[in-house]
């Protein structure tokens, strides 16, 4: 059996080859710190993302601060621009915040952020295979409002709850009534009882009747298809039954004038 010698010539492709496979090692390697890296990037976004608003909730309870909402933001960086004029909880009619909390949430100044006992009810209806009615309360719409977005989704309401128990800890519910009522959209491009009440009946909020604060507040559930200036007799019927409760809500309110 003959054995060849290797020659130069097979001596410098096997060292070709060998430094080859270094560097595709190397260069495999490299790639992965860079993926390493990209994905701790985008894991820390993440949580910063998640993290905002829970850092935004301090700071939305100074009084000079006037939070924007995630819709107006929206209509801004689709060049539709809106009306949004800010007005202090002193300068809103009572009748108008007597109407939203007998219309949105009755025991406003009794939970903590949530009606437990609503959503469980709302949870077995769904387990049930019942319709399920709304549960949300006056600060889960805030912050919806202010960090979330539209659409029914067990992802958003699950995002939902924990902000709403914070933002209700945190805020005070003049403050809490005071940023909903100036986030809340009233129509295409209309946010705020302010911009409202001009809009729809050409007076300040301050000057709203009950008849009108009724109105605007059985609108809020669906203020692009339900019109306060213009309402059909589905709405006044609506209205006519806010504004007998809200003549009677004067032990559902405490927390907010007394």
């Amino acid at each position: 059996m003959d054995i060849t010698p290797e020659t130069r010539a097979d001596a410098e492709f096997d060292a070709r080859q060998g430094d080859a496979a270094v560097d595709g090692a190397g260069t495999k390697e490299r790639l992965t710190r860079r993926l390493r890296r990209s994905w701790r990037k985008v894991a820390l976004l993440v949580v910063a993302f998640l993290l905002l608003p829970y850092l935004l909730i301090p700071v939305y309870a100074i009084s000079f601060v006037h939070p924007v909402s995630t819709l107006m933001l929206r209509d801004l960086a689709t060049f539709q621009g809106y009306d949004r004029q800010w007005v202090d909880f002193e300068d809103i009619a009572p009748v108008l915040v007597q109407s939203v909390m007998m219309s949105e949430d009755g025991q406003f100044c009794r939970h903590g952020g949530v009606d437990w006992g609503e959503m469980r009810a709302v949870v077995t209806d769904a387990l049930d295979g019942a319709q399920t009615r709304g549960a949300s309360t006056i600060p889960m719409q805030t912050v919806k409002n202010l960090y979330l977005w539209n659409g029914r989704s067990f992802v958003r309401k699950a995002a939902e709850l924990p902000l709403a128990v914070t933002a209700d800890f945190v805020w005070s519910k003049r403050r809490l009534m005071e940023i909903y009522l100036n986030v809340a959209e009233w129509g295409p491009g209309i946010y705020g009882v302010e911009a409202a009440a001009r809009h729809h009946f050409n007076v300040p909020a301050s000057k709203l009747t009950r008849r009108q604060a009724a109105l605007l507040a059985v609108s809020l559930p669906n203020p692009i298809e339900r019109n306060a200036g213009e309402p059909g007799r589905g709405l006044r019927r609506l209205a006519s039954v806010i504004e007998r409760r809200a003549s009677r809500s004067g032990e559902y309110i405490k927390c907010l004038y007394d």
